[in-house]
């Protein structure tokens, strides 16, 4: 099934996801890996805010590449979301609904998530072009010591993603693996 998000993410649109879903996203867009997450952490710890609100943001696991001249961004394709693991329950906690990036997530994750009605979105691996097609407007809004690693505010348009755990705990990396292998039971 295909589906249409705006930022700031409503939780109630979330419930109407499932796992293996197509999602067009448009909006505000946030960047954040390795690096930025730690520091989001130390600002926690300390009581400071962070540098943009965790209630209905997306975050994206991505570190682009420099623009060409004429471009808005280089190449923006997902970053393991797994260096992310460590922090994401605390963020999710806190209100953050939507994470996008690629590969599996933890129990802890996948737990919070579920706790707290959100889900994780996959963007297409080895696709920073097509990934860096729907960003239409892009600047740092923080930490630009860390170079690509630095956040970023991203403003996208049908952004193409897929549901990868949904709010109910549906796992394409669960359920996809076991459908092929089902599918080659009924094959023989």
């Amino acid at each position: 099934m295909e589906h249409r998000l705006e930022t700031p993410i409503d939780k109630e649109k979330l419930k109407a996801l499932r796992a293996g879903d197509m999602v067009y996203l448009s909006g505000t867009v946030y960047t954040a890996r390795d690096a930025a997450h730690k520091r989001m952490m130390e600002s926690l710890d300390k009581g400071e805010p962070l540098p943009f609100p965790l209630e209905g943001s997306v975050i994206y696991y991505v570190g682009p590449t420099p623009e060409a001249p004429g471009q808005v961004i280089g190449a923006a394709g997902p970053t393991t979301s797994g260096r992310m693991d460590a922090y994401s329950p605390r963020l999710l906690d806190l209100g953050q609904p939507v994470m996008i990036g690629k590969g599996l997530r933890s129990p802890a994750v996948i737990d919070a998530i579920v706790r707290n009605g959100a889900v994780y979105l996959a963007a297409m691996g080895g696709a920073g072009a097509v990934m860096s097609a729907s960003v239409t407007q892009a600047e740092v809004i923080c930490w630009e010591d860390l170079g690509c690693e630095a956040v970023r505010r991203l403003t996208v348009q049908n952004m193409p993603l897929t549901v990868a755990v949904d709010s109910y705990g549906g796992n394409i990396y669960e359920s996809g693996p076991a459908a092929y292998l089902a599918s080659l039971k009924g094959g023989k």
